[in-house]
């Protein structure tokens, strides 16, 4: 039922879009990320690029298909999808760093579940962990997860979090909210 929606939305558009492998911005060193540029002519008129510090583009891939095998700091950045013609999808930020918030990469659709993770690299068990949005607390959950239910485009923000009694937080990630409900994708059908 989602491919379908995304198949209607490139091929009216012709726009690419980047999806990521696991779906999240936050990563931590030696793991494995896939990114893939998704649109109506698939991945071979598309290549996968990355904003560097001079806001030039580096060409990263000659396909719209790339993988990060082991993933380093250095692997952070802004990355995005280019076409021949210059034309672009959306822009991702990619962090690897020891402590993460695993969120959602892409749009979460109103009325959806969505569930923020905090964890330290080199840790398995659960801790307590302190989520913020838009830099102010809104909970403690001694679990290291936090569920938002029946999300609307008030959840739509920075959030970030933090290991509770300690200095260690993981950078901020953008929560999206697209305003196609559960019913609207329910009629494509």
């Amino acid at each position: 039922m989602f491919l379908v929606f995304i198949f209607l939305l490139f091929s009216v558009t012709g726009r690419a879009s980047l999806h990521i492998n696991p779906n999240r911005l936050q990563f931590f060193e030696y793991e494995s990320i896939s990114l893939s540029c998704v649109g109506s002519h698939g991945p071979t008129e598309w290549r996968v690029m990355k904003k560097l510090p001079s806001n030039s583009p580096q060409w990263e891939t000659s396909t719209g298909l790339m993988d990060i095998k082991p993933a380093f700091v250095s692997h952070s950045g802004e990355y995005f999808c280019e076409n021949k013609e210059g034309e672009r999808s959306n822009t991702v930020n990619i962090i690897v760093t020891d402590v993460i918030l695993e969120s959602p990469a892409l749009p979460v659709m109103e009325g959806e579940t969505a569930t923020l993770t905090c964890r330290k690299q080199g840790t398995s068990s659960k801790f307590p962990a302190d989520f913020y949005k838009n830099g102010n607390l809104i909970k403690t959950e001694y679990t290291g997860e936090m569920t938002i239910h029946n999300i609307s485009m008030s959840d739509e923000g920075f959030y970030k979090c933090s290991i509770s009694g300690s200095q260690a937080e993981s950078p901020e990630s953008w929560l999206a909210v697209t305003g196609e409900t559960c019913e609207r994708k329910k009629m494509l059908n």
